[in-house]
């Protein structure tokens, strides 16, 4: 049984809260789980201090237990320091300039330079 601590929705439409919580990889989202860890609260600022509330003990029970993380509950677990911080890839540079829009403003460059 392969374990994740993962995010599951809670709370109204448009108005997203989760809870962490320890689960069956193979289980749903919003489905059944094995223990609740903490609280994800997106609505609030993100400086607040119940913006992400964990139970540090449980956790580390549970990563010592072989549970793996989610990529976000990575992220919130690093900033707390239970885990070390995960590398995150570069994101895909979609909208920067192709080739020859970036010569084209090189050559500007040069331009104005000289």
């Amino acid at each position: 049984m392969s374990l994740k601590i993962r995010l599951a929705r809670a709370g109204a439409k448009k108005r997203p809260y989760y809870h962490i919580v320890i689960a069956d990889s193979r289980s749903p989202r919003d489905g059944r789980f094995i223990e609740k860890v903490g609280a994800y609260n997106p609505m609030l600022p993100s400086e607040h201090a119940d913006r992400v509330r964990l139970v540090a003990e449980r956790i580390t029970h549970w990563l010592s237990q072989g549970a793996l993380p989610t990529d976000r509950v990575a992220r919130f677990l690093g900033n707390a320091g239970l885990t070390p911080k995960p590398a995150y890839n570069e994101q895909p540079k979609k909208s920067a300039p192709k080739k020859r829009a970036q010569e084209r403003a090189a050559a500007a460059a040069a331009a104005a330079a000289a």
